[in-house]
């Protein structure tokens, strides 16, 4: 069963980099209010996941700049992720607003938040 999810992560990472989606063209200036708006999220993922790629692929499409943290290989991501966000599941959307801090998860809501809040 390992291979097989080994196998099915290397084929989505494989159709991932064979079809990535092309950024939207803004303005310099109209980028850099979307890079302000986007330095306060980072988002949680393993980097074979189906929902992960989904996520990724659009912010890549809204050209959105978010730091993504490999919460499987990376170990203080992991951490971080079940202590404060309340449970290892990924994709998960950090979002820091001032002291506030939220846990954003499922794949379609990150993508509603972005696209509503960010994009």
């Amino acid at each position: 069963m390992k291979l097989v999810r080994w196998l099915l992560g290397r084929i989505i990472l494989l159709l991932d980099f064979i079809f990535t989606p092309k950024s939207v063209k803004r303005a310099p200036e109209l980028q850099e209010l979307v890079n302000q708006k986007t330095k306060d999220l980072s988002l949680y993922q393993f980097k074979a996941c189906p929902f992960c790629v989904k996520v990724r692929r659009s912010m890549k499409r809204n050209g959105l700049n978010i730091e993504t943290r490999d919460a499987k290989k990376d170990v203080l991501h992991r951490q971080t992720l079940l202590e404060e966000g309340g449970r290892v599941k990924v994709p998960c959307l950090r979002i820091v607003n001032g002291n506030d801090v939220t846990w954003l998860y499922e794949s379609n809501d990150i993508i509603s938040f972005l696209e509503k809040e960010v994009a």
